[in-house]
């Protein structure tokens, strides 16, 4: 500012005042403006949308960040949920935010099906998400109620076979990835179930204790509440290796069912242009959040793990698993319900 107390003071010395009087104050504005664009991040509070409903994993994740980031960047942090169209409107509503860093998104895995699913895409994961920070892997529990007749994988079948299209299983919503596990086991196990989607994979997993349906794979951070109070029971697990919380449950591909191996993630994006300072910095803060000794353990308790990728490994696997995620949507003929 001194300089430019200066420059003006030299500029008002010479002839043709009135011309360099205006040209300074442009000057000025323009520093003004430059000194308000450089104040730190961030200086107002943040929002961080999670597409689909309360008490699901990523929205818990979410809220457990939220509580970080609200201490650490000194601002209030809102999580707002905006379920529904397949993870959709939640990210879309991040992707034409503005590009600020004060709007970031929970992306799961499963969101990523959108595009077998939709006749058009609102938006472009690839060209309108900037990645910030993988977060989380969370699997899926194969359950039943605790009552149920089936025992294994393999008399579940059984069952299923000899009522073909009797069998209902649950999920949180049309390609959520409840469904696309129920629909790949129907597939491979060459079995006729049906799939009926409710507002949430908690209330998925409500309607299985109340006999509305009869299987689910759920989210274990979902799940596990019912079954430690011995009201569903764990027959298999589509991952690639047995869950630490579930040492004595079988993953898919130990009864009989390799090719099924489905392990969800969740992370944080911000709209694409989003300065490369911030997305840096929220990328420290969620390496600060995941190196807290509580969070592991608070971690644990909704039954997900930490997972790490900084900005550019987390939108190299976006890429990777949308192919992915597309595929399978076609593969398994998945339809809008």
């Amino acid at each position: 500012m001194n300089r430019t107390i200066c420059t003006l003071h030299a500029v008002l010395t010479f002839p043709g005042t009135l011309s360099r009087v205006k040209a300074c104050i442009t000057m000025v504005c323009a520093l003004t403006a430059s000194a308000a664009g450089a104040q730190p991040y961030p200086i107002k509070p943040v929002r961080i949308v999670v597409a689909i409903s309360a008490g699901a994993p990523p929205d818990l994740v979410a809220r457990l960040l939220g509580e970080k980031f609200a201490t650490s960047l000194g601002q209030p942090v809102v999580v707002e949920n905006r379920p529904g169209a397949f993870g959709t409107i939640g990210i879309d509503t991040v992707a034409k935010a503005s590009a600020d860093g004060y709007t970031l998104g929970m992306l799961s895995m499963g969101y990523l099906a959108a595009p077998g699913l939709m006749v058009k895409m609102p938006y472009d994961a690839e060209r309108d998400l900037a990645a910030v920070s993988l977060i989380c892997k969370d699997s899926n529990l194969l359950v039943v109620p605790t009552g149920a007749i089936a025992g294994s994988v393999g008399e579940l079948i059984k069952m299923a076979k000899t009522k073909p299209g009797m069998l209902k299983f649950a999920s949180g919503g049309n390609s959520t990835p409840a469904h696309l596990v129920g629909e790949f086991f129907k597939r491979e196990a060459g079995i006729d179930i049906v799939h009926v989607p409710y507002k949430g994979p908690v209330a998925g997993a409500t309607a299985l204790i109340g006999g509305e349906v009869d299987l689910m794979f759920g989210a274990t951070g979902v799940v596990s509440p019912y079954i430690k109070s011995g009201r569903l029971r764990a027959l298999a697990a589509s991952t690639s290796q047995r869950i630490a919380a579930y040492p004595e449950v079988p993953i898919m591909a130990e009864v009989g069912f390799p090719r099924i191996v489905y392990e969800n993630w969740f992370g944080l994006v911000a709209p694409t242009g989003t300065p490369k300072g911030v997305v840096a910095r929220l990328h420290r803060e969620v390496q600060t959040f995941a190196a807290m000794p509580e969070t592991k353990q608070r971690l644990a308790t909704i039954g997900v793990e930490l997972a790490s990728a900084g900005p550019e490994q987390f939108a190299a696997l976006v890429r990777s698993d949308l192919q992915k995620m597309v595929k399978l949507v076609r593969d398994t003929g998945i339809k809008p319900d």
